[in-house]
């Protein structure tokens, strides 16, 4: 667009009309795309807050980074291209972990638990410490193996940490064969005392996870080197994305590489419930833009001999047509300016004081405030999609008043 068709645009915009429902109509139309982009900021970023909010939770036991095997549930630890993970300046703590099914009873009581099996250095890779809620982290003395429960395992079981006996867990013998004779031949069986209980404020974690060793994780289940995944913890400067990266291209297709926030399901729903948000209302910004329509097409009407005056000057189809263009897509860009402030605003006023409370009932909630967090690439996801559409819906008037245009100097001519 030429200087001079936004110069005109400008004045438009601003000027006095000759019909008062032109400004009413250009109002609304401003005030609907900015009220949209402004429910757009606000709804992603809500979406990036609680993925943010539940992520860190989840990372106070997921590693940053989970190696896993593609193909069959065991890796082998001793594998080449494996072990040369540990030397990698990237890489702090490299942690090998057996994760299975297995029953779990104590006294009268049972319950399925998830086993997983840890190295000592677990600690340096999790903070599991600071999720216990009696008791403290232990994997043996020397002399005794003990376990960790889930403060939902435990309240099933009615465990206490202090408690003299022991809980025995039940596994499958995963290399034998069911003796049909003997059932209990087929199962594997340890008794462990009760090191602490842990709670981590998540169901998958609290009612089914069961800590112990490794090396009685590899007797229970028939493994030898193996392991159900790998587990790293990065040193300091270096970032989860880019390290994974690295992992996939050395590690090739044999291999499952995900980040903490990619080890859940959850992760992939709340992004895809996220985009299907903005699509929904990319859809009502559609409909809002709509009117810029019918605001260009009243105020083409109302400039009528502004037009002629215009051609009478030299001004060729082309540029009348481009002013009008210009016109819509001011509308748009000063509405998407107006709601982007405003979302931006609203959301850092959330952020700092929490203004939009989740609810009154006091520790029902982790969190008292909607958590926000405005990404750039969504600020610019928004204002990309408030242009475009601005620019078709003005595209259309203009369009239809240069053929108007066209049609009238042919019949004069």
């Amino acid at each position: 667009m030429s200087r001079l068709s936004r110069k005109i645009a400008w004045r438009y915009l601003f000027s006095k009309k000759s019909h008062s429902a032109i400004n009413a109509i250009s109002i609304v139309s401003v005030c609907g795309v900015a009220i949209t982009t402004l429910a757009l900021i606000c709804t992603l970023s809500v979406y990036n807050g609680f993925t943010q909010l539940i992520g860190s939770l989840y990372s106070q036991i997921d590693p940053q980074i989970k190696i896993t095997p593609r193909e069959g549930k065991a890796l082998d630890t001793e594998a080449p291209e494996l072990k040369q993970i540990a030397s990698w300046p990237e890489v702090a703590i490299v942690s090998p972990v057996i994760e299975e099914n297995a029953l779990c009873q104590y006294k009268d009581r049972q319950q399925p638990v998830l086993v997983k099996g840890v190295p000592d250095n677990y600690t340096q890779l999790s903070h599991i410490e600071e999720l216990f809620s009696s008791g403290t982290f232990m994997l043996n003395d020397g002399r005794v193996d003990y376990v960790s429960l889930g403060i939902g395992i435990a309240a099933q079981l009615g465990i206490a940490t202090n408690t003299p006996y022991p809980v025995e867990l039940y596994a499958p013998n995963r290399l034998g064969r069911v003796n049909l004779a003997n059932p209990s031949q087929s199962f594997n069986s340890r008794r462990f005392f009760v090191a602490g209980i842990f709670c981590s404020n998540q169901a998958i974690y609290d009612d089914q996870l069961v800590i112990l060793p490794l090396a009685t994780a590899r007797e229970m289940f028939s493994y030898t080197t193996e392991a159900t995944a790998i587990e790293l913890r990065l040193a300091p400067g270096y970032t989860e994305h880019a390290v994974a990266q690295k992992l996939k291209e050395a590690l090739g297709n044999s291999y499952r590489v995900a980040t903490h926030i990619e080890q859940n399901d959850w992760y992939k729903w709340v992004q895809i419930e996220k985009w299907i948000t903005f699509l929904i209302l990319s859809f009502i910004l559609m409909i809002a833009t709509f009117n810029v329509i019918g605001a260009l097409s009243m105020l083409i009407i109302d400039k009528k001999r502004d037009i002629d005056t215009l051609q009478k000057l030299g001004a060729d189809d082309r540029l009348i047509s481009r002013i009008f263009l210009a016109e819509g897509w001011l509308i748009s860009a000063i509405g998407a300016g107006s709601g982007l402030i405003l979302g931006v605003i609203l959301c850092y006023l959330q952020q700092e004081y929490g203004l939009l409370k989740l609810g009154s009932t006091e520790g029902m909630f982790i969190t008292d405030a909607y958590p926000v967090r405005l990404e750039l690439f969504d600020t610019l996801a928004v204002t990309a999609i408030v242009l475009i559409l601005g620019f078709v819906t003005a595209w259309y008037p203009a369009k239809f008043l240069r053929k108007r245009l066209l049609a009238e100097k042919s019949n004069r001519e």
